[in-house]
């Protein structure tokens, strides 16, 4: 009606002011949202959330949870504030089960109580474990090998659960490698520590560290280093754009995998930077690490024909090349 403004839809975005958080509010606000992040900050930036509005505190502190979705009634909530190193969940596994468990039990009570029946969560391979079959579908046994996949499927199944019980829908988007930075240059990877391949051989071959370390060069591959599914972060955040909208217009709860469907080697991905970069990456060579499959690479047939989801980032240059334009002028030295 003229003169009527109408009010952006609000989507509570936990974990908005990280990596693919952050790129997730930036989609959000140009898709006609309104998107509201929470983030504690411990890993996230607030600068990232551009002109957001962010809340600043645990979605795990439930009377901070309780008031903050009663007084934004979002329409769905997107979480991506995990804890995502696998080392370290091994060696403290109550960090894990405490935030990415319990955390989010406390962020869905919060939820059923003031009647949000609409979450994306961000789930990971990790839930597979070791692969029997390459590419993995969604119909692969479920077997992860560490606490903070273990944390992911338990999240999965409460997921299901409450769906049965309480009428609450969910997507699940389960990735593999998240990679890339945002194509306009303005976000990128500011981990700390940094554990990803990609930016850390850009990172050798920028200077900033000393070499990049190949963990194991006898495996079953064309060039015997481990093989992994790159997906771009712009790829990932527009399925979870594609599952909000479906669930929005009333779809069943679901679970995807998200990943390009092509695997690239760590010699691949070094290859690929220098030919990038112009540089030569310094290489160190270790023995293998324990729990490292020969190869992870996601069937997401499932997602590109019921989400409709194609990726527009499909090949390892572009990943690499928008990476290398946030490394080169806007990441943390």
């Amino acid at each position: 009606m003229k003169g009527v403004k109408l009010e952006r839809i609000p989507i509570l975005v936990l974990g908005g002011a990280g990596y693919i958080g952050s790129h997730m509010v930036k989609m959000l606000g140009r898709a006609g949202y309104r998107p509201v992040v929470i983030d504690d900050l411990s890993s996230g930036h607030a600068d990232a959330v551009g002109d957001a509005e962010l809340r600043i505190g645990s979605f795990g502190d439930e009377a901070f949870i309780n008031e903050a979705i009663r007084t934004i009634m979002p329409a769905a909530v997107m979480h991506f504030a995990s804890f995502i190193q696998v080392g370290e969940s091994v060696r403290d596994p109550a960090k894990y089960y405490q935030n990415n468990f319990n955390a989010t039990h406390t962020l869905l009570e919060a939820m059923r109580r003031h009647d949000v029946n609409k979450f994306i969560f961000s789930s990971t391979a990790a839930i597979f474990g070791n692969p029997i079959t390459t590419p993995i579908n969604e119909s692969h046994p479920t077997q992860p090998i560490n606490p903070y996949g273990r944390t992911k499927l338990f999240v999965e199944q409460m997921l299901k659960d409450y769906d049965t019980a309480y009428g609450l829908k969910s997507v699940c988007l389960r990735y593999f490698n998240a990679a890339g930075a945002d194509p306009d240059g303005e976000l990128g990877e500011r981990h700390d520590p940094e554990t990803h391949l990609i930016p850390l051989v850009l990172r050798a071959a920028a200077g900033r560290s000393s070499h990049i370390t190949v963990f194991g060069t006898d495996y079953d591959t064309p060039d015997g280093t481990c093989i992994r599914d790159y997906v771009h972060v712009h790829d990932l955040c527009s399925a979870h754009l594609l599952a909000l909208n479906q669930l929005l217009d009333g779809a069943d709860s679901a679970w995807f995998n998200l990943g390009n469907g092509n695997g690239f080697s760590v010699r691949e991905v070094i290859d690929t930077v220098e030919k990038i970069t112009g540089r030569e990456v310094p290489i160190e060579y270790g023995p293998r690490r324990e729990g490292d499959p020969p190869a992870l690479i996601a069937d997401a047939a499932a997602a590109r024909r019921q989400l409709n989801w194609t990726p527009s980032y499909p090949m390892l240059a572009d990943i690499v090349r928008h990476a290398w334009a946030w490394e080169s002028s806007n990441a943390i030295r």
